[in-house]
């Protein structure tokens, strides 16, 4: 993985991003899904699409706009836009596009074929704008020989004459390879050629003014790179520079693992634009030789290859990252009648000097290629190859045990505001053995209010709404945990709410509830509250509840279960939340005490047995040998 440097963004902004964008939930794991969407509070009419249908999920890259991208689309849904992703099963037509203002491509590692090309050039010509993610030369994530500067650029580096070049005739034969065709169309169509290089760790600092170019680079005086390419001017009338990497650059400054020189031309404009502009027709364009800058740490599938995790980082929170991206995003979106650079007043480029084995036709391959072989059974051009938990997946060839996501909300399926409830906080494939700290949760209406009192269980709940203290988790030898707490949310609250789980100010899970008033009951009445889904292997926590009784009543003879159709035993009982029940089984007997309103609550904790997934159980309520409440719930 590339090495990234790790600083904190003093732009306030992002501050209002967070707290304005709040995604729809989404857990969709491939085109045949729907897509996510990410509603803004307050809409300026606009809508950005992220393209997820070319491999932009592929290895450890994850740029979806709920997953490694979501900071810069939750910024862009902070400045008014909707943005949508864009999925789908067959080749992308101008109808998908034609109604968004801007195209986001993320990193594609599969080859647009003809027709695509066509329709997004005619989105552009026609008024749309679009931005190319790239990174270094040989970021060949699905391992397909094709990288994200080859697919933009329309041909593979020493395959011009055949782009599948060194495939298996199952590969050449594939869906993905159909109607593929070699040529220069970046160059040809937007004045622009991403080069093959590979530089390591630079921040850009060489930045155009923004009197030269539309404004876009406003308060920004760096742009960090982590391993990425640059861009040659080809066509100054159309394309320019706005961004560069400092004069001076020799071999040292080339990425630990590039395939050639890295460094083609010494850094500075000679190298190329590292972020650059173009005016297509009556649309625009733009253009970055990284996704470090754009992506975040919240990744949101596993591998395809192997269904292992991925890491990712926080590039967008760099040095001024954030700000170009928004601001070059507000650009592409305003529609301008100019079609050509050459009638606004700016300084055209010089064209970038080339090597002459950056001709197209002439290009060669450095090493043989993909960089690595394909782990047995996994085709980066068939789905049912792909592992569990993989974008894509349809469960053909994953196998292997269940996965889960990082991070999950186990909040109760019933949330009734103005009394105590349960709440779990799942954590999964995390380094084994390790303890991570600075999580924090909280509940808010839309707007920022915040409506939640957090606690730890067996602690009494502050005073005022707000996000819970900071906690930390120990995972054990297989990298998951579990963090059980209480909270309460603000009696007057009924309706849509969200709750969401950060990390520092990273935001990693956000989800949207409903909550109930809390209404008298007539008669004696049991209740449960646990989550609609609950993870096995895991402390989880339940809220018994017992209304209808008199004041200060105890009741007692009291037990809990859990188990499978047909008796099944499946769970583990802590009622002090110390000492576990030690085989699977009812609990010990408990008391329950009602307060002066007549009604008795009990947090226990519940741990089913981690051999049972995907099942329906039951959990039930029993005094003596009367059961008093059977409930259902999955496990998954």
């Amino acid at each position: 993985m590339k090495r990234r440097i790790a600083t904190v963004l003093s732009c306030m902004m992002v501050l209002v991003f967070i707290l304005q964008a709040v995604p729809v939930a989404a857990r969709a794991e491939s085109y045949t899904d729907p897509a996510p969407v990410i509603q803004p509070t307050n809409a300026n009419g606009q809508s950005i699409l992220f393209d997820n249908t070319h491999g932009q999920t592929a290895g450890a890259a994850d740029w979806v706009i709920d997953g490694g991208f979501s900071d810069y689309a939750n910024a862009l849904a902070g400045n008014g836009y909707v943005v949508t992703e864009l999925r789908k099963g067959t080749p992308i037509e101008y109808s998908d596009l034609a109604s968004y203002d801007v195209f986001v491509i993320p990193e594609a590692n599969i080859p647009y074929k003809t027709t695509e090309q066509a329709a997004i050039l005619q989105y552009v010509q026609n008024g749309g704008s679009v931005f190319f993610v790239a990174d270094h030369y040989n970021a060949d994530r699905n391992k397909n020989r094709w990288d994200a500067s080859e697919v933009f650029n329309g041909y593979r580096r020493g395959a011009y004459a055949d782009p599948t070049t060194g495939m298996s005739a199952e590969e050449a034969s594939s869906e993905a390879m159909s109607g593929v065709q070699s040529s220069d169309w970046l160059a040809d169509n937007f004045g622009v050629r991403f080069r093959y290089n590979a530089l390591g760790d630079i921040n850009a600092n060489v930045i155009v003014s923004p009197d030269e170019c539309f404004g876009i680079t406003n308060n920004v005086s760096s742009v960090a790179m982590h391993a990425g390419s640059t861009v040659a001017i080809i066509d100054p009338t159309i394309a320019k520079g706005i961004v560069y990497l400092p004069s001076g650059l020799t071999s040292s400054d080339r990425w630990s693992n590039a395939v050639d020189d890295g460094v083609y031309n010494g850094g500075g404009i000679e190298e190329g634009a590292y972020v650059a502009i173009a005016k297509v027709g009556a649309g625009k364009a733009a253009f970055i030789g990284d996704s470090s800058a754009v992506e975040d740490a919240s990744p949101k599938y596993r591998r395809e290859e192997t269904g292992g995790t991925k890491k990712t980082y926080d590039g967008f929170s760099e040095v001024d990252d954030a700000i170009l991206l928004t601001q070059l995003t507000d650009w592409l979106a305003e529609q301008e009648s100019y079609t050509s650079f050459s009638s606004q007043g700016i300084t055209l480029d010089t064209p970038t000097e080339l090597h002459s084995y950056e001709t197209p036709s002439l290009s060669t391959e450095p090493q043989a290629e993909p960089w690595a072989a394909p782990a047995s059974g996994y085709k980066w051009y068939d789905a049912s190859t792909f592992k569990s938990g993989s974008y894509g997946y349809t469960g053909g060839g994953g196998g292997g045990p269940t996965e889960y996501d990082t991070y999950t909300i186990g909040a109760p399926s019933q949330i009734v505001s103005g009394q105590e409830m349960p709440l779990t906080i799942y954590f999964s494939g995390l380094t084994a053995n390790t303890t991570y700290s600075g999580f924090k949760v909280g509940a808010y209406l839309d707007g920022g209010t915040q409506i939640g009192k957090f606690a730890e269980m067996g602690e009494a709940l502050p005073s005022s709404y707000g996000y819970s203290a900071e906690f930390s988790i120990t995972t054990d030898s297989n990298g998951t945990a579990s963090k059980t707490m209480v909270f309460f949310l603000n009696e007057s609250v009924t309706g849509p709410f969200t709750m969401r789980l950060k990390q520092g100010s990273k935001n990693l899970v956000t989800n949207s509830y409903t909550a109930s008033a809390n209404t008298p009951v007539t008669g004696v009445t049991y209740a449960a509250f646990l989550p609609e889904k609950v993870r096995p292997g895991e402390d989880t926590a339940v809220m018994l509840q017992i209304s209808g009784l008199g004041a200060n009543e105890t009741v007692s003879n009291l037990k809990v279960g859990s188990y499978l159709t047909g008796g099944t035993q499946i769970a583990l009982f802590s009622i002090d939340g110390t000492t576990w029940s030690t085989t699977y089984g009812y609990s010990p007997v408990f008391t329950m005490t009602a307060d002066e309103n007549g009604v008795a609550t009990k947090t226990v904790l519940m741990r089913i047995d981690e051999s049972v997934t995907d099942s329906t159980a039951n959990f039930r309520i029993k005094n003596g040998s009367a059961n008093k409440l059977t409930q259902t719930y999955s496990i998954g």
